[in-house]
């Protein structure tokens, strides 16, 4: 054998090994999303539908006012409700997050999918803790209306407008954790006998 095929050989051994390290990083990776994608999902869904409600109700409010006595208490209490919406999607958030971050990625593309996941999900957290603040400030507002004999019902709390301003253009969560999956699955090649029971 020549010390040119040996070298040969000797570096196909090395870059294929290499493959499989790559791989089986991915394999784990795409496994881990895949535990956590019900759980996305499910936040995607709630988040959704509250942010949905939550710009229906602010429109409602900027157009009509805050109402009065008992309109004023029902407000109160829908903003809280909407408040722990946010709270609850953002922690569900958090969980998926935080599954990703602890991944030990050793190769430059798998940690780039990561990064990408966990600025995406950063990003939703944030607006989830705008919105909670603007609700919170709002249920404040509805009960400094309900104690003032001052207030005649036509205005509504400043929440209510910083509310309606990050809800307005909001199209709906993305779903970034079945993209990555998507991604994962065909530059590695995984299939889902891969992924195991």
């Amino acid at each position: 054998m020549s010390l040119r095929y040996c070298w040969l050989l000797a570096a196909a051994a090395f870059f294929t090994g290499c493959g499989k390290e790559e791989r089986g990083e991915a394999v784990a990776f795409c496994k881990i999303l895949e535990q956590k994608r019900a759980d996305f999902t499910s936040a995607n869904k709630v988040e959704k539908d509250f942010l949905e409600s939550a710009r229906t109700w602010s429109d409602s409010l900027m157009a009509n006012g805050g109402g009065r006595a008992g309109e004023l208490e029902q407000n109160a209490g829908v903003a809280k409700d909407l408040a722990n919406s946010a709270s609850t999607v953002s922690t569900q958030l958090g969980q998926v997050r935080d599954a990703v971050e602890t991944m030990a990625l050793n190769k430059e593309y798998l940690q780039d999918i990561r990064t990408g996941l966990i600025n995406k999900i950063s990003k939703r957290q944030r607006l989830l803790t705008e919105v909670r603040a603007a609700l919170l400030e709002s249920a404040a507002g509805f009960e400094e209306f309900r104690q003032s004999r001052a207030y005649n019902g036509d205005t509504y709390p400043t929440g209510i407008g910083k509310l309606n301003a990050l809800v307005q253009g909001y199209k709906g969560p993305e779903d970034s954790v079945a993209q990555a999956i998507a991604d994962l699955k065909a530059k590695y090649k995984i299939q889902d006998a891969d992924l195991g029971p």
